[in-house]
């Protein structure tokens, strides 16, 4: 095994493969959706308050979820990305800041931002992708997707950026989150939208 996982039980034998995407599949696939979504929010037309709500609950989630087992997977398998990494997390919470004041400021600022972090966790991707096994990949994946679904839908920008503590801290603010959202009947996943394909 290259990539150091979180404590996983052991696979039953060798070619052992498990089920699920690789987190390298699943983050080129949400970073896909918000660039789809801020296209449509940047672009001409009214901007409806429900959009801007599932941008910000996609994005929270996108961003915690990295934060907890892309960036650190990436840190441990290809060390020469730290420096890289320590941008991304500074990069990650000048976006949840900017997250942070969307309603007001609108979603220019946001949209530049993704960009940028796109294409700078395209080259981590590509990186993680020659360190990593597919298997490895998969069993990340899998992690990344049960984070995201315990994951902050608001910016928190104030929050640990690293493990051990954003997978303490980031948890409990979204189970705070949700009850939020439940009770104000927030939508946060972009199937919420009316004209968003659900895939």
């Amino acid at each position: 095994m290259t990539v150091p996982l979180p404590p996983l039980p052991p696979a039953p034998d060798e070619g052992f493969r498990p089920g699920g995407r690789s987190i390298a599949d699943i983050v080129e696939h949400e970073h896909r959706q918000l660039l789809d979504l801020l296209e449509r929010l940047t672009g001409p037309g009214p901007v409806a308050d429900e959009q801007l709500a599932v941008l910000t609950a996609a994005l929270s989630r996108h961003l915690s979820a990295e934060e907890q087992y892309l960036l650190p997977a990436v840190r441990a398998a290809v060390p020469a990305f730290a420096a890289q990494v320590d941008r991304i997390l500074d990069g990650d919470a000048a976006l949840l800041g900017a997250l942070r004041r969307l309603a007001e400021d609108g979603p220019v600022e946001v949209a530049e931002r993704v960009h940028r972090h796109v294409d700078e966790v395209g080259t981590l991707i590509a990186a993680l992708r020659a360190a990593a096994t597919e298997e490895e990949l998969i069993r990340l994946g899998n992690r990344l997707e049960i984070a995201e679904e315990a994951a902050p839908t608001r910016p928190h920008p104030d929050t640990p950026a690293t493990p051990p503590w954003n997978r303490v801290v980031e948890p409990a603010l979204g189970v705070v989150d949700k009850v939020r959202d439940a009770v104000s009947g927030r939508p946060t996943y972009l199937a919420d939208l009316p004209d968003e394909p659900r895939d």
